[in-house]
């Protein structure tokens, strides 16, 4: 397939021609020189690519062209997306491109009451941006018409797959026509990407533009080996005393927990502006906290991988992974956020002893090394806490036990076999004291040591011991 130099090569129409232009897109990335021509003929499609590379706008242009115009009331196209945030993202793209056509797009998604969106669908839709819950939602109210739906896409569908969305897509799959143009997008090509595009697409054509999971060029890594939690605080300090470098700032944590402590430490010592979000925080909250991240009103945004895949912004000066992301291709996303639209970015790494498993589980994935650097000398390396210490070996533990079920631990220690005990001879109970130890004493004078015994027996019977009815109780 021969490149296609410039957008009026694909034979769009003039309204998308010259949002294209207002957008500042002069030349057709790669996925979009092959996905664009072959999405126009009705193909369908599978686009692996990066991201961070048009994707977006590989499928968003052909099904834009070929929806055309308002027309009727139900939706003809169908964009679904796994997280609210991306759906947002989508839309604004969508909106973007269609700004000099009559086209009526909607995002929706969880989080806020469906009443508004669904008296938006009844005036009437064209585009649906979706997430699959709040699509099934919908629809099983009798809120969302599927009868005339044309085009179905799937974006990030490794993230669908990793959140748990198979059982949602098929049933959505059930209820729309089945004569659709279908196209799936991925940063990756997974076993079950695979298996569910083998349920979902007839005879498609793979595009991929570059490997599977493969970073961006524009992007530099570097890794630093950092002891523990405070030591990671005192270097995310030392950084982001360079304002000048460090303008537009990513943080990514793996909880929920961690985002607010960073968030907290952040604003504290005066370096954001900052703001945080994560799924314990309102959807408006989260919405008003990217907006401002885009229109550069922070300087630093902390997250969760909630918003990996969810956030365009071209300045991206550096994202920081203060936490190895456990899902490998989270990875890939998280620094995909900056070196965006043909800018570059650096992306930095903290890995403490428990997160070099995940390291080499990464380089595996992306084939290549990242660079590893010397934590600077004016950062203070403090000593791990013992609890910290423990936890980090218990992660290691368990990482060594995936790899190898045969794996006992460091933690697990032989029992030993415990001596079987000596059964005591029965007890008479007419006796007190054993036949041998049994003292002669002169008839009609106490017993010297029936006191002591008496004592002992009665400090036995307060420990729960049972006690000699026969004897009788002391005074």
């Amino acid at each position: 397939m021969s490149a296609i130099p410039t957008f009026e090569g694909f034979n769009l129409n003039k309204q998308l021609l010259n949002a294209v232009a207002d957008l500042g897109f002069s030349t057709p990335t790669e996925i979009q020189q092959k996905c664009i021509p072959l999405v126009l003929g009705g193909q369908e499609v599978i686009g692996i690519a990066q991201t961070g590379t048009g994707k977006t706008a590989a499928y968003l242009l052909p099904v834009l062209m070929k929806v055309k115009y308002a027309q009727g009331d139900e939706p003809r196209a169908v964009i679904l997306a796994p997280t609210k945030e991306l759906t947002i993202q989508i839309a604004e793209h969508t909106k973007a491109l269609a700004k000099y056509t009559d086209l009526r797009i909607l995002p929706i998604y969880g989080g806020i009451g469906p009443k508004t969106q669904i008296e938006e669908i009844r005036q009437g839709i064209d585009i649906i941006i979706s997430t699959p819950g709040r699509f099934l939602e919908l629809y099983l109210k009798g809120e969302l018409p599927t009868k005339q739906i044309k085009f179905l896409v799937l974006d990030e569908a490794d993230r669908m797959m990793d959140m748990g969305f198979m059982h949602q897509l098929r049933k959505i799959l059930e209820v729309v026509p089945r004569k659709r143009q279908n196209l799936l997008f991925s940063a990756t090509f997974s076993e079950r990407v695979e298996k569910l595009s083998a349920e979902f697409l007839e005879f498609p054509i793979k595009i991929e533009v570059t490997p599977q999971a493969t970073t961006a060029k524009q992007v530099e890594q570097e890794l630093y080996h950092v002891p523990n939690m405070r030591t990671k605080i005192n270097f995310l300090e030392r950084l982001l005393q360079d304002k000048e470098a460090f303008n537009r700032v990513m943080i990514f944590t793996r909880t929920k927990e961690v985002a607010d402590s960073v968030f907290n430490f952040v604003e504290r010592k005066g370096l954001g502006p900052v703001k945080v979000i994560h799924s314990n925080k309102g959807q408006n909250s989260r919405i008003n906290a990217v907006n401002e991240f885009k229109e550069g009103l922070l300087r630093v945004l902390v997250s969760t991988d909630v918003t990996a895949r969810g956030i365009d912004v071209v300045k991206v000066s550096h994202v920081i992974n203060f936490d190895v992301p456990p899902l490998h291709e989270d990875y890939v996303h998280r620094i995909g956020r900056t070196g965006r639209a043909f800018q570059e970015g650096k992306a930095i790494t903290f890995v403490t002893k428990s997160e070099l498993y995940h390291i080499e589980k990464i380089e595996a994935l992306i084939r290549e090394k990242i660079p590893v650097k010397q934590i600077p000398e004016e950062v203070e390396i403090t000593k791990t806490p013992y609890e910290e210490a423990q936890a980090m070996a218990l992660d290691i533990d368990w990482q060594k036990r995936k790899e190898n079920p045969d794996f006992k631990g460091a933690f697990h220690e032989k029992k030993r076999t415990p001596e079987p005990k000596k059964k005591a001879a029965p007890r008479d109970k007419k006796k007190t004291t054993p036949p041998d130890k049994k003292k002669t004493t002169t008839p009609g004078k106490k017993k010297e040591n029936s006191f002591e015994l008496s004592k002992v027996t009665f400090k036995k019977k307060k420990k729960g011991v049972a006690f000699d009815k026969k004897k009788k109780k002391p005074e």
